[in-house]
C-alpha cells in the first residue's frame, strides 16, 4: 500500500483550495457573522469503503488551523448508508470554505475505494490479485493509488521510473523482444523488475525464455488466458490486463492468472455520494 504521503501532495492540495477560494468565500464573508461557530458532519448517502479522511483534515487545517478535526470512521472502513465519516467544528466561515474541495476529494477518494472493493470481492477465492494501473487524475496519482489500496487491491508501479515494463513502442525500436529484453536487463538495477506486455502466445514463449520477471497478457480473451497460463506452467507470473470489467474479471481469475490490472479502478470511478451538513453551534 502506498503511504500517504501529505507532504509530497501540499502543493496540490494548495492549488485546489487556491482555485476555489480565490480571494475569498463572498458568499460566506456577506453573510455570516465572524464570531459564528458550527458543527459540520461529512455523512454518506450510500454504503461505502471510506478513503480519504486524512486529506479532509488536512485541507481543513491548511485553511483554518483553529479548526477541530473528528474521525468518526477510518479508511479502509466498510460503512452503510447514513453512516457520519467525521465531524469538523469552529468558525463556520472557515467550515464552508473548506466544503467543496474536501467533499471533492473525499467523494472521489471514496468513489475509488468502493469501486476497487467490488472488483477485489468478485475474485475472491482465487489466487489472482488486483492491481492498478497509471490511468490517474494528472497529480493526483498518490491520492488515486492509495484510495486503491483502501479498497483492498495492490498498487502497480507509481510512474515511469520504478519498474520496467517493455511495451509495443518499446519493441518497436528492435528486431526481437529477446534483444529488447536483454538490453533492458543490461541497463537497469539488479533489484528492479521486468515486465514484458505480449500479444500473442508465441511472445509470450519467447519473453519467459527471454527471461522477464513478469508477462502481461494484453488483451487475451478468457479462452487464450487459460491456454497461456496452461503453456507458461508456473515459469513466470501472469497479468492480464486490457477490456477488465465487473463481468469478466471473474472469469480472467478462474483462468488461473496471478494477476489482473484495472484501469477502471481510477480513470472512469464514479463519485460516492456523501453530504456536509453544517449547523450553527
Amino acid at each position: 500500500m502506498v503511504p500517504l504521503d501529505l507532504g509530497r501532495i501540499q502543493e496540490i492540495l494548495r492549488i485546489a483550495l487556491d482555485e476555489d477560494l480565490g480571494t475569498g468565500d463572498v458568499t460566506s464573508l456577506a453573510t455570516i457573522p465572524p464570531q459564528s461557530l458550527a458543527v459540520a458532519r461529512y455523512t454518506t448517502k450510500q454504503p461505502l469503503v471510506v478513503s480519504g479522511l486524512p486529506v479532509v483534515e488536512h485541507l481543513a487545517l491548511m485553511v483554518d488551523s483553529t479548526l477541530k478535526f473528528r474521525y468518526l470512521s477510518s479508511d479502509g472502513d466498510s460503512v452503510n448508508e447514513g453512516v457520519p465519516l467525521a465531524e469538523l467544528s469552529g468558525s463556520a466561515r472557515s467550515i464552508l470554505a473548506t466544503e467543496r474541495v474536501t467533499l471533492n476529494m473525499l467523494q472521489r477518494m471514496c468513489g475509488i475505494a468502493t469501486q476497487t472493493s467490488a472488483f477485489v470481492r468478485r475474485v475472491a477465492g482465487t489466487k489472482a490479485k488486483v492491481i492498478d494501473t497509471r490511468k490517474t487524475v494528472p497529480g493526483l496519482r498518490l491520492l488515486d493509488k492509495y484510495a486503491v489500496a483502501c479498497g483492498g487491491a495492490t498498487n502497480h508501479r507509481m510512474g515511469l521510473y520504478d519498474a520496467v515494463l517493455i511495451k509495443n513502442n518499446h519493441l518497436a525500436f528492435h528486431s526481437t523482444l529477446t534483444e529488447t529484453v536483454n538490453m533492458a536487463r543490461g541497463s537497469i538495477a539488479g533489484t528492479m523488475k521486468i515486465e514484458v506486455e505480449v500479444s500473442n502466445l508465441n511472445q509470450l514463449e519467447e519473453a519467459i525464455l527471454a527471461g522477464a520477471d513478469v508477462v502481461l497478457l494484453d488483451n487475451f480473451s478468457v479462452e487464450l488466458t487459460r491456454q497461456a497460463v496452461a503453456q507458461s506452467r508456473g515459469r513466470v507470473p501472469l497479468e492480464s490486463s486490457g477490456g477488465i470489467t465487473l463481468e469478466n474479471i471473474r472469469g480472467y481469475a478462474e483462468a488461473g492468472v496471478d494477476r489482473i490490472s484495472v484501469g477502471a479502478l481510477t480513470h472512469s470511478v464514479q463519485a460516492a455520494d456523501i453530504h456536509l451538513r453544517v449547523t450553527p453551534s
